[in-house]
């Protein structure tokens, strides 16, 4: 099968013909039609993911769409021709989904709903996943509560908006001026980051109590600024960057609590991994009942070492517009 593959960090990838994996029990051997493409790739190409602990030769890839080929041993629930997706490889050794085949544990999968396309399911696990571990698995997140989101029209945060609204919840979103009508059109709050202070809008939106659970998916700085708007004692901040140092005084006063996202784990470690294909089961719930769509970059990448580097290029330089997806089959 051909593959695209990563022989060393901060080197162009390369496409090569390897060998085709077969499914081992509890695995099922997919035919890749879509990979989605998400920044920690561009991090693992550059030798900047320590966490991902990537084995080289490396075949990237996190997400992954496809239709199912043979199912192994102690496998039920999948049959071949069933369209499949899930966040299933490219980190701790794993096979990503750069390639025309990947044996995937069964574990990490879901059945597609009808009337996704492959790029769209390729596009979602990732982000959907990272959102549903901070507001379900974490937050604890229900009807009623209020939540703000940090960077609601990006990647993580529009899932997270749409899950929060799925939900039950009252949402607000921060973003700039040019991102108000994609977060209003979810069924958020606006919030321009750029020319309102946290003070402010926890004034405004809250009374002063702050917000029942803040989701940061932006790090840094923004962490920080989500511990001043978390509510007073039941306030809860998630984050999925929090990789920095913090000043946990501001949580602290408001006598409120924090929790962080490592969607990897299950990938890492073996351990979770029933928990994937569980939240990918809640997405597909969601799409057939047309609460969750994904934004999608336009460009269309093929699988070649060259389209695949431009894919990795437009995220690198902030030209794509959603989530960029490279197409597989028919390669």
């Amino acid at each position: 099968m051909q593959a695209i593959v990563l022989t060393a960090f901060g080197a162009p990838l390369s496409q090569q013909e390897i060998d085709r994996p077969t499914a081992a029990a509890g695995q099922v051997l997919v035919r890749v039609h879509a990979s989605g493409v998400n920044p920690l790739d561009t991090k693992i190409a550059a030798g900047k993911a320590d966490h991902a602990r990537a084995v080289l030769p490396a075949i990237l890839g996190i997400d992954m769409a496809g239709v199912v080929d043979s199912v192994g041993a102690g496998v039920v629930g999948f049959a071949r021709g069933d369209r499949v997706y899930g966040m299933t490889g490219g980190v701790g050794g794993v096979q990503g989904s750069l390639a025309e085949y990947a044996a995937v544990d069964a574990r990490l999968l879901a059945h597609m709903p009808d009337g996704l396309s492959m790029r769209e399911a390729a596009a979602l696990p990732l982000i959907f996943i990272t959102a549903w571990e901070g507001l379900v698995d974490r937050a604890g997140l229900s009807a009623g509560k209020t939540v703000l989101v940090h960077g609601g029209a990006g990647g993580v945060g529009h899932m997270a908006v749409q899950l929060s609204v799925a939900l039950g919840a009252t949402v607000y979103a921060t973003g700039s001026a040019g991102q108000r009508a994609a977060i209003e059109a979810m069924g958020a709050t606006f919030i321009d980051y750029q020319s309102t202070s946290v003070d402010d809008y926890v004034r405004q939106h809250t009374g002063g109590e702050g917000f029942d659970v803040v989701y940061d998916t932006v790090g840094g700085a923004v962490l920080d600024a989500s511990f001043k708007a978390a509510r007073r004692y039941h306030g809860h901040v998630v984050s999925c960057l929090g990789w920095g140092t913090h000043a946990l005084a501001p949580l602290s006063f408001r006598a409120a609590t924090y929790s962080g996202v490592f969607t990897l784990m299950p990938l890492l470690t073996g351990a979770g991994r029933d928990n994937h294909g569980h939240i990918m089961r809640a997405a597909s719930a969601l799409i057939a009942a047309g609460k969750l769509k994904v934004n999608l970059d336009p460009t269309r990448y093929g699988l070649s070492a060259d389209s695949v580097g431009a894919a990795h290029k437009a995220f690198l330089e902030g030209t794509a517009r959603g989530k960029v997806v490279v197409e597989v089959a028919g390669a």
